[in-house]
């Protein structure tokens, strides 16, 4: 544990059985299994609308075609992540995807049917298969927390605090989390517990262009890293290759099912460059494609998503989402091609958890985009994030029920904190750039090695800032390190200076933070595995 930790207390100390830091899929699926048990459910914004998970365009990928099995889902997963994808957590993925999709449908979501009422899947970028399923065409995310978030409000042990910034994690002064400390309203408000489980999304606000939402900002993985977790997996981030390219924060996604039917990209001259770059052009992996259009873009051309295809009534039918906010910004995708920018959108790394969801400290658990169960690897197969955060969401909670204590403890350790402001606007604004130049689609030595220096001297001067602008720094750290010790190419960290995969690599990183030097220890996973083993208790 951090040594400059110190006693303090809270303006209110409340006490729980579970703390629940999050509200998108992954919180939600963990809250309805522990029933019976006193839950406080922290979210950052609203329940129904704050998460990323409610923003999620893509589907839920599920081997439920008569075509299909677990086994081919499972393959293209492994595929997918350029060879460091968990052979055990992408199993147990795929085999309970369908009775996740199952028990979805029990708890009210309306997934798209054809005209016999049955289930209807698409397909997306290295899917072998049919087997997405959306809600709404282009509303999935949306159409689940839906259902879900109704189940949790209608759950008598389900407190909900709404508009609650989780900003610290507290401890027994040892190495156990029993607490997390909460800005509510102005007051600090200690959340008394018996285990924490962080559901709090990724952290793609690092970035000039991104698809998340404000609120992803790195809070649990900050909270996580000062508290001494290990982590795993921080310079695997993936960016969106279609983000609609125009003056808004976040960007508009332009879903993946959109190439999966047939739309094409193009440069100015109308040529469909994804062909010079891989042989499924335009459906390849999402690494691929992105680095794709960044070529196009560094090279000061423009890149486009051709939608021409649909009529306007079947992009409306099949994409109402995508319709009305292409709309908004005056453009007509069954016209004109839309102008595109890879964006930050998924971060397969964060807190490292075994299959049942539980991290390196004990008493704290973490599912969701702040979790690296191995599933993801180095490169996220589309549609596998929302059935991951649900499935994984639903261990969490069978595993808490089975392992947290008998009381809440007596004596709490929590770390001061700065008031909570406003956000610190220039700071983010050079940090946003930093990161999108130096430590996004394509990185090197001399540049990474610019953004830590640079990122220490922000963490330096700006010692005031608010909380979510300290958590925005520590998580570009982390991930700038972890960048700067892998010296290859693989999935979504791509290095130019070593463009070329290394078969001596091809192992998980494990990163702990030192608070009192500002820096990241990067290990290979196998080295740290005994140590994370003993603390989970496995």
């Amino acid at each position: 544990m951090n040594t400059s930790w110190s006693r303090a207390i809270a303006d209110q100390v409340v006490d729980c059985d579970v703390v629940i830091v999050g509200s998108g899929i992954a919180g939600l699926s963990a809250a309805l299994g522990l029933a019976g048990y006193r839950v406080h459910l922290l979210t950052k914004t609203k329940l129904d609308t704050g998460s990323a998970s409610n923003w999620a365009q893509g589907g839920m990928a599920a081997a439920m075609a008569k075509d299909d099995s677990p086994l081919l889902h499972a393959e293209d997963t492994y595929a997918a992540s350029a060879g460091l994808g968990d052979a055990d957590a992408i199993d147990l993925l795929t085999q309970e995807a369908p009775h996740a999709i199952e028990a979805l449908v029990q708890l009210g979501a309306q997934f798209d049917r054809n005209i016999s009422g049955e289930l209807e899947f698409g397909r997306e970028a290295a899917h072998s298969r049919w087997r997405i399923l959306h809600a709404g065409g282009d509303a999935t995310g949306a159409e689940v927390v839906r259902a879900l978030a109704a189940a949790v409000r209608n759950a008598d042990n389900v407190e909900i605090f709404e508009d609650s910034l989780g900003v610290d994690l507290a401890t027994d002064g040892g190495s156990a989390i029993t607490g997390v400390v909460a800005r509510e309203g102005g007051v600090t408000v200690l959340h008394r517990c018996r285990a924490v489980i962080l559901a709090t999304g990724g952290s793609g606000q690092l970035y000039r262009y991104t698809t998340n939402p404000i609120t992803a900002t790195g809070d649990g993985l900050a909270m996580a890293a000062r508290a001494g977790a290990q982590l795993a997996d921080l310079e695997f981030f993936q960016f969106h290759p279609t983000a609609l390219n125009v003056s808004n924060d976040p960007l508009p996604l332009l879903t993946e099912a959109l190439r999966g039917e047939g739309a094409t990209l193009i440069d100015r001259t109308g040529h469909r460059f994804m062909l010079d770059e891989h042989p499924d052009a335009e459906l390849g992996p999402r690494d691929v494609v992105a680095r794709g259009i960044w070529k196009v873009l560094a090279g000061g051309g423009q890149a486009y998503l051709d939608c021409t295809r649909f009529s306007e009534a079947e992009f409306q039918s099949r994409f109402p989402t995508i319709w009305a906010r292409t709309n908004s910004f005056g453009l007509n995708p069954s016209v004109s091609p839309l102008p595109v920018v890879p964006a930050a959108h998924y971060q397969m790394g964060g807190i490292s958890v075994n299959l049942s969801g539980r991290s390196s400290l004990i008493g704290l658990w973490a599912c969701g985009e702040v979790a690296s169960t191995g599933v993801h690897g180095a490169n996220r197969l589309a549609s596998n994030s929302l059935i991951e955060a649900f499935v994984f969401g639903g261990r969490v909670a069978e595993d808490v029920v089975h392992s947290i204590g008998a009381q809440n403890p007596e004596s709490l350790t929590i770390r001061p904190t700065p008031d909570h402001g406003g956000a610190d606007d220039a700071v983010v604004r050079e940090l946003r750039g930093l990161m999108w130049d130096e430590v996004g689609l394509v990185r090197d030595e001399s540049g990474l090695a610019r953004s830590i220096e640079r990122l220490r001297a922000l963490h330096e001067t700006a010692a005031h800032a608010s909380v979510e602008t300290q958590n925005m720094m520590l998580v570009s750290a982390l991930i700038a390190q972890s960048a700067l010790a892998r010296h290859e190419s693989r999935g979504a960290h791509y290095r130019s200076d070593y463009p070329i995969a290394n078969p001596v690599l091809r192992h998980r990183t494990a990163i702990t933070w030192s608070e009192s030097n500002w820096s990241a220890d990067v290990v290979p996973m196998s080295d740290a595995d005994d140590l994370a083993i003993q603390a989970r208790g496995c």
